[in-house]
């Protein structure tokens, strides 16, 4: 990932506005795109581009995105491809509220977005960017930033125009900083507008510190604890968000034989057809593990249901590997690693090296027996992707799905993909919802991968409730305004599966039971989505029969290819 905070410009002018600083200051950190949602509040923003435009100066690409959702969920899938913040503006204290479902998502998944918002001018009369519409008295608050400080890592307000690039620089620093997360920063109007005269300064570097290392003492404890353990289990989340972490894994797991599960998978981490890969559920293993590593894993277990036995040893390694930002988190902790992943792989590694490394006989016994568990795994898996004879099944479009799209598509998934028919093999070649969960994301995110992965074929794989949720009318806009053609597919059982699920765990045999725990999960009759993306000119698609998929899929696949986006609704029941 690039470093962007590294960047210091050109002195301003003392005729420059605040937001002309602002505009330069953006590109000179690296940001490429401004995903904007304005209203009265952009006039010196809309003026800095413009005058940006004419003059030639480096500014980032201005794009009209008409749903603060998914602005941000664009900024949050354009840095999930790169590493890269991108920024975003919205309008005043009611853009910003419609801001905090993505920006909860972005800053329990560490994805660093620059949140911009207006501000009502702070004069009444007098000054350049003054109030002048009846909307600036009551669109002011005394906390606008208090919507959503628990969403961001730092807040600010310009007050002087000359702070203006300090700000941006600043932002940066503090989100490009480990563990990265989204910051949110308010712009009065009139003090934009203002220009930054004589206190203006040339702008200096403010870098962000490297990630940290963790302590050599704990390394050389952990890497007894793997030389001594018969049964370790490695269980992971986002050890893919780079790369580098996936790539670091697979060495780890087959040098020292760890098996490797993924567990609410936000990333690819390791390939399906990896020997040591043990599958999207800990359970099997986690129930005799004698060491368990919860690598870049919020919840590595659901303890309610399920826990390691008692003289089980439990390591946490990551950026944050407390979580410290959530409330309540209590999951057995015998030691803790901070770093990223690759790091603390490749650091560990050389410490089993450094103790004599593994006995050859348990190395050998560990790889045979991960060997037999994969094939019976894969075997299962194969058996569960077959052509259903009744209604279509999620596994049965998981499997159409890969085989339409291949190995080198881009998968965003917001739940309903089933991954054991969709097996991935590259690093940077799935990604999942945020751990907060916030609905609406997938879309938006897909739209913001492709614009930072052109050449890629980029698949957002939705259930129909997520698909509501993401703003479809605005999506698909966004989709043909800016050249972004993504294949969108629906999994769609009219309802929230989510709720029916919860609904019958916890009451199985009570009274919600009469209506199959479809009460408040009812999403019927369900709209024909397919002719939401026709209106904004793609190819929309209905499949009602499991035989018609393939072939509607690669119909999809190529308008996609040829630069129209595409919908695939499907009618499933699961």
């Amino acid at each position: 990932m690039t470093n962007t905070a590294n960047a210091a410009g050109a002195m301003p002018s003392p005729t420059d506005s605040a937001a002309d600083v602002f505009v330069r200051s953006l590109a000179d950190a690296g940001v490429r795109y401004f995903f904007a949602n304005g209203g009265t509040d952009f006039p010196p923003i809309a003026e800095a581009f413009a005058r940006a435009a004419r003059d030639g100066t480096p500014a980032p690409r201005p794009m009209v995105i008409p749903h603060e959702n998914v602005a941000v969920a664009m900024a949050h899938g354009s840095c999930m491809i790169d590493g890269q913040p991108q920024a975003v503006m919205v309008h005043v204290n009611v853009g910003t509220a419609n801001t905090v479902n993505a920006m909860l998502d972005a800053s329990r998944d560490q994805t660093p977005v620059l949140l911009f918002a207006g501000r009502s001018p702070y004069s009444e009369r007098g000054r350049h960017g003054t109030r002048t519409r009846y909307i600036h008295w009551a669109q002011e608050m005394f906390d606008q930033a208090g919507m959503l400080r628990e969403a961001v890592k730092w807040d600010y307000e310009l007050h002087l125009p000359e702070q203006a690039g300090d700000i941006v620089r600043r932002a940066v620093q503090v989100a490009t900083t480990a563990p990265r997360g989204p910051t949110y920063v308010t712009l009065p109007r009139d003090v934009l507008a203002e220009p930054v005269g004589q206190h203006a300064s040339a702008p200096a570097p403010l870098r962000a510190p490297a990630s940290p290392r963790p302590d050599p003492q704990d390394l050389a404890t952990l890497a007894g604890w793997l030389r001594a353990a018969q049964r370790p289990l490695i269980v992971t989340a986002s050890a893919g968000r780079t790369p580098a972490g996936a790539q670091a894994l697979e060495r780890f797991a087959q040098r020292h034989a760890v098996p490797v599960a993924v567990f609410h998978p936000r990333f690819h981490n390791i390939a399906a057809t990896h020997p040591m890969f043990a599958g999207y559920d800990p359970a099997p293993l986690l129930a005799d593990a004698d060491l368990v590593i919860a690598l870049e894993c919020d919840v590595p277990w659901v303890p309610a249901v399920q826990a390691p036995p008692a003289d089980c040893r439990v390591a946490h390694l990551g950026e944050d590997p407390v979580c410290a930002r959530y409330p309540l988190r209590s999951f057995r902790t015998d030691l803790a690693l901070s770093g990223r992943a690759d790091a603390l792989l490749d650091a560990l590694s050389d410490a089993i090296d450094a103790a004599g490394g593994i006995d050859a006989a348990a190395l050998e016994s560990r790889r045979g027996t991960a060997a037999a568990r994969g094939l019976a795994q894969r075997r299962a898996w194969q058996a569960a992707g077959r052509r259903p004879e009744g209604a279509i099944t999620p596994e049965w479009i998981s499997a159409c799905v890969h085989a339409a799209v291949g190995d080198e598509a881009i998968v965003v998934n917001e739940y309903p993909l089933r991954q054991s028919q969709c097996p991935q093999t590259r690093p940077g070649s799935y990604f999942g919802l945020s751990p907060a969960g916030g609905l609406g994301w997938g879309l938006g995110a897909a739209l913001g991968a492709k614009l930072a992965a052109p050449e890629r074929l980029v698949v957002a794989t939705l259930g129909d409730g997520a698909y509501m949720f993401a703003n479809p009318t605005a999506c698909h806009w966004v989709a043909e305004a800016h050249g972004l053609p993504v294949l969108t597919v629906v999994f769609n059982n009219a309802l929230y599966g989510a709720v029916r699920n919860s609904t019958r765990a916890m009451y199985r045999d009570g009274h919600a039971g009469h209506d199959a725990h479809r009460m408040l999960a009812d999403l019927s009759p369900s709209p024909r989505f397919e002719h939401a993306v026709e209106a904004s000119g793609g190819l929309g698609l209905r499949v009602e029969d499991a035989d018609a998929l393939p072939d509607a899929l690669a119909r999809a696949v190529e308008a996609v290819r040829g630069g129209r986006q595409a919908l695939v609704n499907v009618i499933c029941d699961y």
